[in-house]
Formats: C-alpha cells, structure tokens, sequence
C-alpha cells in the first residue's frame, strides 16, 4: 500500500509533537514501521490520509463496540454540540449516565465521572488512602493503569527491579509505596500482604489484563484476592477501563462473578469521546469532596458530548443478543485464525474472552508478564505489517489486546482470516 501522505504526515508532526504522536504506542517503533495517519472511520473500517481502506481491529483500543460512526451516537453527539460542547456546570446527562453504569454494576452505588482512564485510577487510588488511612498500594507486574506517578512501577516495561519506577521523572520515593506481584500468582500476593500487614490501601487490577495482550485470570484468582482484601481490610480496586462493558454488559465483573470495592471505567461509557469514571460503594464514595475530604476535581468531568454518546452507546448495547453476537463474532474470527496458524510451522497462541483476544507469537498459555515477555516480537512486527498491508489493522505492539465490533460483518472475518494465512506463509 502507499502511505506517502501519511509519511508525509508523520514527518511534518515530529517537528512540533515529541516523536510526532500524542500517546507513544501510536509511533509504531515497536513494530518496525511508521504510523498511518486516519482521516475517517465507519462501521468496521477506518481510512488513511492516503485513502487506504483496513478492516479495524483496535477500535479507539476498545470503545468503538458498536463499529465507528454509529448513527444513533453521532445524532447524538450532533444534537448535543448544538446546545454547547462544555459548560463546567452540572447536566441532567450526567445523571443519566450515572444511573445507567450503577444499574449495569450493582457495587456501584455513586459514581464520579472524569476526563480519562488515567484520571479515574488516579482518584480512585487517592480515595482509597483517603478512605483507609493507608498509604500503600499493590499492583500486578505488566498491569496497566495510566501513567500517574505510583502507577509507572512494572507496568508492562519489563524492569523486574522492585520499587524502582520505570520512567524517568517518577521520584523513587514515590514508588517505594507500590508494591508490584505476579499477575495470576495468589500467593505471591498473600506473602506481600503478610509483609506489608496493615499498611495497604487497595489492591488494583486488571480483571483480565489488556496491556500484556489478552490474559484472562485463572480459576479462583480474582476470587481469592475478593477474600484477602476483605480479611485485611484492603480495598479492591477493579480497573475496567478496558473491559467495562466489553466483555459482558457487566464487564469482567459480570462474568467472573467478583465484584470490587472501587471500579475504574473509561472508553465505552463516552462512546469513543474522552471520558472515564470511578465508583464504588456509598460510604467510601462519600469520602470525597464535597462529601467528604478527600479532594477531586474537574473543568470537564461530565462533558455533555462525552455523557450523550455513553447514554446511546449504552442504551444500543442493552438491546437483546448483543453480546451474543459479539461472541459469535469472535468465535467465526478465533476459529478461522487457529485453522491458518495450524498449517503452518509458528509457534503461536490464541488467547481470547469475548471480544477481546490476542496471538503471541510463541507457544503459550500467557499467565502474567513474565509469559508474555517470551513472545517473539521480531515476527510479531513482520506479521503485523503484512497484516497492515493486505488491510487490516491490529494493535501496534504485542502486548495490546485487539477488539471485535457488532459492526465486523462475515465478509470482514473472512477476508482478516485470508490476510492472515497470507501474513503466516510470509513468516
């Protein structure tokens, strides 16, 4: 494919964007290429400056469920814009959307909404001291959680070194108050417990981890930390920015049955639009300001275009058999692929909850970072730009989940299970 005006594009951005992107993974240096620059998207497709059409299997990295440019949410957005795109003033939308994510998660009582998943981890983690009086916090090497300070310790870098951030600009003072443990390894995570006994405020994660690829938890891991932080009196703060409404109405916490003390969400409940939010139970919601003490704050917490295309986008995805769909989706997709793999002589490994899923490039099964690691991402760059150039779009890294939408016809699936065949005789 040409991508000239992308090249074009790219060269021009670097001259006044650090590395010429706005989120680092878009730079595509770990696949061994230069980023497409995206003019428009409908449905399943998106489209590049050079007019490029691909099949989109990353869909904003999650939201777009419904495809891109769904009609009822862009009306939405239209009609919303119209009336003003931003007050710093309460609106009966946020109320609305407030209700919808309480009724889809029965532990969440109140809600607060914010501008990004970065923020609602961060608030939530502060609230969680707060509401404890604790100052430690532990999370799982490889997790993921936005890139406030105590959160850039192991977060999929590969640094091993414990309490060491992994950038710079993190004091080391800052991350001797995270603890990191093995995703899936419970008893790790008691014996650093037992170690830290009353010092810890929350432990956070992601129920199925979407930064080291697609990692789901094994049988009885997420309910064991349910009865660890119970007994301890540590909050469980479950990050569904990723998988809230993606992998169950419910999120992860539907399908596995755990709920937490604290929920993260993001992507899906905006619609696509900047947005995220964190929630909880009444008594430690109530902590906050102006409630309580423990302060958070906003100009575009709420934004009314953000609160209009949630609404839709979550009232679209309560209509029956949606998410039925969705998996039969990803189960046509799932099979197709592990029948081209298995003709040829690539250790690979499919991993998949719902519409969400990854391949490794190495034999498997993925449990927690360290497995991921193994992938070999020299042949996961070469597979991802033949994949780019018989037009489809995946992830840009090895550890980044990719996503299906209700809008990925049959045609789609098969033409993205022809690339591959194509892609896997290449390597």
């Amino acid at each position: 494919m040409n991508h000239e005006k992308s090249e074009a594009l790219f060269s021009r951005a670097k001259t006044v964007i650090p590395g010429g992107v706005n989120s680092p993974v878009r730079a595509f240096k770990s696949v061994g290429c230069n980023p497409i620059f995206i003019e428009k998207a409908a449905g399943s497709k998106i489209y590049d400056a050079d007019g490029n059409a691909y099949i989109d299997y990353v869909g904003s990295w999650g939201p777009m469920i419904l495809g891109h440019c769904h009609p009822k949410v862009v009306e939405a957005i239209q009609q919303t814009a119209a009336d003003g795109a931003s007050f710093g003033a309460p609106t009966a939308r946020e109320t609305e959307l407030a209700e919808l994510v309480c009724r889809a998660y029965p532990n969440i009582e109140k809600i607060r909404m914010v501008s990004s998943g970065t923020e609602a981890t961060m608030s939530a983690i502060r609230l969680a001291r707060g509401y404890t009086g604790r100052d430690k916090i532990l999370k799982f090497d490889g997790c993921y959680h936005g890139h406030a300070d105590s959160l850039l310790v192991k977060a999929g870098s590969g640094l091993a070194t414990f309490g060491v951030p992994t950038s710079p600009g993190v004091p080391a003072d800052f991350a001797k108050y995270t603890l990191t443990a093995t995703y899936n390894d419970l008893e790790e995570t008691k014996q650093l417990v037992a170690a830290n006994k009353d010092e810890i405020a929350c432990i956070i994660l992601e129920p199925i981890a979407g930064n080291m690829g697609c990692v789901p938890p094994c049988p009885g891991f997420l309910e064991g930390l349910r009865t660890l932080c119970s007994a301890e009196g540590i909050l469980l703060i479950i990050d569904e920015v990723m998988t809230g409404f993606r992998v169950a109405f419910g999120g992860a916490q539907e399908r596995f049955n755990v709920r937490g003390d604290l929920v993260c969400l993001g992507k899906i409940i905006g619609g696509g639009l900047p947005v995220g939010a964190f929630g909880g139970k009444k008594e430690i919601m109530d902590s906050l300001s102006p409630e309580g003490g423990v302060y958070q704050a906003g100009t575009l917490s709420g934004n009314p275009l953000a609160m209009s295309a949630g609404i839709a986008t979550l009232t679209l995805l309560q209509e029956e058999g949606f998410y039925q769909q969705l998996e039969e989706k990803s189960a046509y997709l799932e099979k197709g692929l592990l029948q081209v793999a298995g003709n040829r002589s690539l250790d690979t490994c499919w991993q998949r909850v719902g519409g969400m899923f990854c391949t490794y490039f190495q034999q498997g099964p993925v449990n927690c970072f360290a497995d991921a690691a193994n992938s070999d991402t020299e042949t996961f760059g070469k597979f991802f730009r033949s994949m780019l150039d018989n037009g489809i779009n995946l992830a840009p890294s090895q550890f980044e989940a990719g996503f299906m939408s209700i809008a990925h016809s049959t045609e789609d699936l098969d033409r993205t299970i022809e690339a591959a065949d194509k892609s896997f005789a290449a390597l």
